[in-house]
């Protein structure tokens, strides 16, 4: 790879890093600012109004064909991840949640070696348990409560998201990024609605601090957040992505010790190094590659072509 496309791919990292960190400020933005005991509600006035702008700017009506697809990727991408996400908030201690949810890239690496046949580097196999191992020691309070509801919906939330990744980008549906995320937001809106409905209680009178905080969600939390999510994807390895994710807790923990007084002292502090390290050791194992996944890449390439001129 040349110094000219592995600047373009740290760029394409950067951009796509923004998503997560957008998302890790959700936490301190819903506990400060919105109404509680509303999480669907949350979830719901996040998705849906950002899908409608987007849908109504990019005027592309998806054709009949891609249709399908479209709707599975909008169920794991943001129907049933936010709802499990939230079911699992509610129910387990914050850092249990994000644990679990810190294996989303060893879960997107066993697809693509089980569905690609693409071995993962040792290396970001190796720095994705390392990400796991430092998100405990960030995040997990000792005696922490293992709800049973609480992990399942955590892990089944954590998959929903790690298939929707690796969707994504191996089916890269024929449409503009704007008119991919916004039909994306709108149907996983709409499947949160009889959700918000049913479950939350209604909305009290809102004060400006809640609409902004609940503008704030629409526009950077999930209409900025889910268009550079969803360009990263098509750019990057599915790992690289998937592993970017771990930036949310983090930033979530960075907020609260700026903005909240809240302190990182001791073994939270080497959690927050680790961490940090091992996005940066998966981004590196994406970026460069090693000379065994590349030949085995270049190969299916082959094939590729080959199939094409044959048909």
């Amino acid at each position: 790879m040349d110094k000219l496309s592995t600047r373009s791919s740290w760029l394409d990292v950067l951009s796509t890093a923004l998503a997560p960190a957008i998302w890790g400020s959700t936490y301190i933005v819903t506990t400060e600012l919105l109404p509680a005991d509303r999480p669907f509600t949350a979830a719901l006035l996040r998705a849906l109004p950002a899908g409608l702008l987007l849908v109504l700017y990019s005027r592309h009506l998806p054709k009949r064909a891609e249709w399908l697809r479209l709707l599975i990727l909008a169920a794991l991408n943001i129907g049933f991840f936010q709802a499990l996400l939230f079911v699992a908030a509610y129910r387990l201690p914050g850092g249990l949640a994000a644990v679990v949810g810190a294996i989303q890239p060893l879960l997107v690496m066993g697809l693509v070696w089980t569905l690609d046949r693409q071995r993962p580097a040792y290396l970001a196999v190796g720095a994705s348990v390392v990400g796991i191992v430092g998100m405990a020691a960030l995040l997990l309070a000792p005696g922490a409560s293992w709800d049973p509801v609480g992990i399942t919906a955590a892990f089944i939330g954590t998959a929903c998201m790690a298939a929707g990744t690796y969707l994504t980008r191996r089916w890269q549906p024929a449409i503009p990024l704007l008119a991919f995320t916004g039909w994306q937001l709108l149907v996983g809106g709409l499947l949160l609605l009889p959700l918000a409905w049913l479950v939350d209680p209604p909305l009290p009178s809102l004060s400006l601090s809640q609409w902004l905080g609940y503008a704030y969600l629409s526009l950077f939390g999930a209409l900025l957040a889910y268009v550079l999510w969803f360009r990263g994807i098509a750019r990057l390895a599915p790992v690289a992505v998937s592993s970017l994710g771990l930036l949310s807790p983090l930033v979530a923990v960075l907020l609260g010790w700026a903005l909240l007084g809240q302190s990182i002292t001791g073994l939270a502090l080497l959690g927050l190094i680790t961490v940090l390290g091992s996005i940066l050791a998966v981004q590196w194992a994406s970026t460069s590659g090693s000379p065994a996944s590349q030949k085995h890449t270049d190969l299916s390439t082959l094939e590729n072509l080959v199939q094409r001129r044959m048909l």
